[in-house]
């Protein structure tokens, strides 16, 4: 039997739901409270394991009166926690102010308590003290590039953090619209690591950097292997980002904004196809993700149990998670306030809400 927590993170607020088990493959039922943080817009919602104890909840909200905040939870969201001082926020002399969270990511069992927020403007910042307080990565904010780096369509922003399971001093994270930056010595250091990918929007379409990369996920079972969602074009990566392949070719459309790998099984991952950047829809009006079980060479549609009329709602680049059970389950919001769960890594799927407020992040971990 298998207890999963998830978050749903929305433009008025956080809802939490609990499944108190699944037998046979069979998912049991979902209880949901909130919401938590009632018209706050909560882009990010981090899930820190603690060995042998509750996971502490990490939430960036973003009220319209008091501004960006960090809340945590240790005792699943029935209470929260604010510090006196904002936990994040740039130093006097950056002359910069936090307009928004956009990720919360623990570092791993490699380095217990350490969190990593991106943020807009485009930063990284990291805690020590399971994200009660954050300090500046300043060699990224000071990067020499820095200077051109243009915003995207939602902002500029660190919006993807990844460390390397073998190495914490690896850190990859991806910028809106700078593209993916690497460190391997804990963040004193910075290099682009976009080769292969395209920017179609700019004069030269494989610069250096200036690439709109929407979201990157790291396989389960090849840790130097990463798939990337880029602003038109699926890509893979199999010597951790240094050079990018496109793999989106059998897709009906190589646009859209998540993507999320297995968490256990190499070569899957999972994408949800919109129909272009200047129509985000669903890929042909059809509400489907896509999966690939070799690594990118091939993807099939997983539409069981999802709407089979004409449907317009967008899933946006962290919207779209696993929880990693066994059978892994999937959950996906859209910008309609739908959410979808399958407990079969896919194969079929049921709606778990309708009439959310905009869907803008989805998080969900296995706690018992």
């Amino acid at each position: 039997m298998t207890d999963v927590l998830l978050a749903v993170g929305t433009r008025k607020g956080l809802f939490l739901a609990r499944r108190r088990g699944s037998a046979g493959g069979t998912a049991g039922e979902w209880e949901f409270d909130g919401p938590h943080f009632a018209a706050q817009a909560v882009y990010s919602v981090g899930i820190d394991p603690r060995p042998g104890g509750t996971p502490r909840l990490l939430v960036g909200g973003d009220s319209s009166h008091w501004g960006p905040s960090v809340f945590h939870s240790d005792d699943l969201g029935a209470t929260w926690r604010e510090p006196e001082r904002p936990a994040v926020r740039f130093p006097e002399d950056t002359g910069a102010s936090l307009e928004r969270v956009w990720q919360l990511q623990p570092a791993g069992p490699a380095e217990p308590g350490v969190v990593y927020a991106g943020t807009e403007p485009a930063a990284l910042f990291r805690s020590e003290d399971g994200g009660e307080t954050f300090g500046l990565v300043r060699p990224l904010w000071e990067h020499p590039t820095r200077d051109r780096w243009a915003p995207g369509g939602g902002g500029e922003a660190v919006h993807t953090v990844l460390t390397d399971p073998r190495d914490p001093r690896a850190v990859t994270v991806a910028v809106s619209a700078a593209g993916v930056f690497r460190s391997l010595d804990g963040g004193s250091s910075w290099a682009p690591s976009n080769t292969g990918i395209s920017a179609v929007f700019l004069p030269d379409p494989y610069p250096e950097f200036g690439q709109c990369v929407h979201k990157i996920a790291r396989d389960a079972a090849d840790p130097d292997r990463l798939y990337l969602q880029n602003h038109w074009g699926v890509y893979r990566s199999d010597d951790a980002g240094a050079r990018w392949t496109p793999i989106g070719g059998s897709l009906p459309s190589d646009f859209g904004f998540p993507v999320v790998a297995h968490p256990r099984r190499g070569g899957v991952a999972y994408v949800f196809p919109l129909n272009a950047d200047a129509d985000r829809v669903p890929a042909g009006r059809r509400c489907r993700v896509y999966r690939t079980e070799d690594a990118g060479e091939s993807w099939e549609p997983l539409g069981a149990g999802l709407p089979e009329a004409a449907h317009y709602g967008p899933v946006l680049r962290d919207a779209l998670w696993t929880d990693g059970a066994d059978p892994a389950g999937l959950y996906f919001g859209n910008r309609n306030g739908e959410l979808y769960a399958s407990a079969d890594e896919g194969e079929s799927w049921r709606q778990l809400a309708a009439h959310f407020p905009d869907v803008l992040c989805v998080r969900a971990a296995v706690i018992g």
